[in-house]
């Protein structure tokens, strides 16, 4: 193989790339949460029509994470325990949606879907694992952990 072309398929992501990579995604989709959780939260125990399946407690619970860490993820802070609330619910959401619902992965005619709820649990995963990046609360508070 090429010299030069082995070193651009090995070249590692650097750092400032890749934290501003995850910048723009924690704004995209911390932006997306707060909006999704917004009309949640003005009535965080009764969201869901009367009669859903999940009880108020957890209807809260899930108006907290989408709004409030969609928060934590614009502003980077206290990344790795919003995840954690961000992918419950997100897996919650695509069960409900999936096996309750019914819906398919993605529906064609732009109906309800699973694949957003499914999506945003793969990118909270993504934030718990690798962390909000360089440019962030948590990095500027806490600083790097190191690697093991």
């Amino acid at each position: 193989m090429n010299l030069k072309l082995q070193h651009i398929l090995r070249a590692p992501i650097q750092p400032k790339c890749a934290s501003m990579a995850l910048l723009f995604l924690r704004l995209v989709v911390g932006i997306a949460f707060i909006y999704h959780g917004w009309g949640k939260i003005q009535n965080p125990f009764g969201w869901m029509p009367a009669g859903a399946p999940v009880p108020g407690f957890f209807q809260g619970l899930a108006a907290f994470a989408e709004f409030g860490g969609g928060i934590a993820l614009v502003l980077g802070l206290l990344t790795h325990i919003a995840s954690i609330g961000l992918a419950i619910t997100m897996l919650v959401a695509t069960y409900m949606h999936a096996f309750v619902l019914h819906d398919p992965f993605v529906n064609m005619t732009g109906g309800s879907s699973f694949e957003p709820a499914l999506g945003y649990f793969a990118i909270a995963c993504l934030f718990f694992v690798v962390g909000p990046g360089g440019y962030s609360l948590d990095h500027k508070i806490f600083g790097d952990r190191p690697a093991k």
